[in-house]
């Protein structure tokens, strides 16, 4: 069971327990009016007690964030490899293979998902609470928390300095200058459900990219985005001409080649949420992106 605590200054005396969930804690109101009427989650001193309650200096609030109600909906287990890269109470940063998805899909009813993998682990009453969502070809690091609170507060941070992300791919070509930030709204292309493109009216997206290392035809970059655009770094390479290896939306097809866009979440920075400790947590690339460094890239050649 996850808890906060917090134990109240001279400066909070007089304070209610919903004034230090809002203000101090950070809990969002649909959070706070979770609570209010989830039972005995809240606690003063070891003792029980409901949001109006006044607090005095020196008091002991806890709070149980852990979710009690059930899913929404039913999540299918499913005994689906999932490497787990790091955990606490709070939080856990999995480490995705090609083909899963986040959530259940009525177009792909049969595909492995990030949810039914927890649930084959974890129980199913386990709440999954994606914060990075990664695409179904993508692989690598991708941050779950444990609660809404954990949630909320890590999606607030997510485009920011306490929350960062940086990728590995492989491009066809070689981007000019081998070092830049893409600057390119993006929005949906009108001819695909799926499919999106740079366009002026689109949603604000930015990338930033270096070259790392250049190969036959190819090129491994490191990939960094400031916002969360749908496919944006698959369409911001592809802007500059210079598509992920095996990208059959927005680039090539090529089943030899490798099977799958090129895209690897390869490490996740962030600042965490409740203990304000630094994570820094990296992920080696996977099988089939290694080979491509390993046939088309000089030897030694490193992410």
């Amino acid at each position: 069971m996850a808890v906060i605590q917090k134990v109240i200054p001279p400066e909070e005396d007089g304070a209610t327990v919903r004034h230090i969930l809002r203000a101090g804690l950070h809990f969002s109101s649909r959070a706070v009016s979770r609570l209010a009427h989830g039972g005995a989650c809240i606690f003063v001193n070891g003792a029980p007690v409901h949001t109006p309650h006044v607090l005095r200096a020196g008091d002991v609030l806890a709070v149980e964030t852990e979710d009690r109600r059930p899913p929404k909906a039913a999540v299918t287990p499913g005994n689906w490899p999932l490497p787990v890269a790091w955990e606490d109470e709070h939080l856990l940063i999995v480490d995705k293979p090609a083909g899963m998805t986040a959530h259940a899909s009525n177009f792909l009813p049969d595909t492995p998902t990030v949810a039914g993998a927890l649930a084959w682990n974890r129980g199913t009453d386990f709440l999954f609470h994606p914060v990075n969502r990664l695409d179904k070809g993508t692989t690598g690091l991708m941050a779950v928390a444990k609660s809404g609170y954990v949630h909320d507060l890590l999606r607030r941070r997510l485009h920011t300095g306490d929350f960062r992300r940086e990728y590995r791919a492989v491009c066809l070509g070689c981007p000019r200058p081998e070092r830049g930030t893409v600057d390119a709204p993006i929005g949906r292309d009108g001819t695909s459900v799926v499919a999106r493109r740079v366009r002026p009216d689109g949603a604000p997206a930015v990338s930033h990219y270096q070259v790392l290392a250049r190969g036959e035809g190819l090129s491994l970059l490191a990939l960094r985005p400031e916002t969360g655009r749908t496919h944006q770094l698959r369409v911001h390479m592809a802007s500059l001409g210079c598509p992920l290896a095996g990208d059959w939306l927005y680039g090539q097809e090529d089943p030899l080649l490798i099977p799958r866009p090129a895209l690897h979440s390869y490490r996740v920075t962030l600042v965490h949420p409740v203990t304000g400790a630094r994570v820094d947590v990296s992920a080696p690339l996977p099988e089939d992106m290694g080979r491509l460094l390993r046939e088309r890239f000089p030897a030694g050649t490193a992410v």
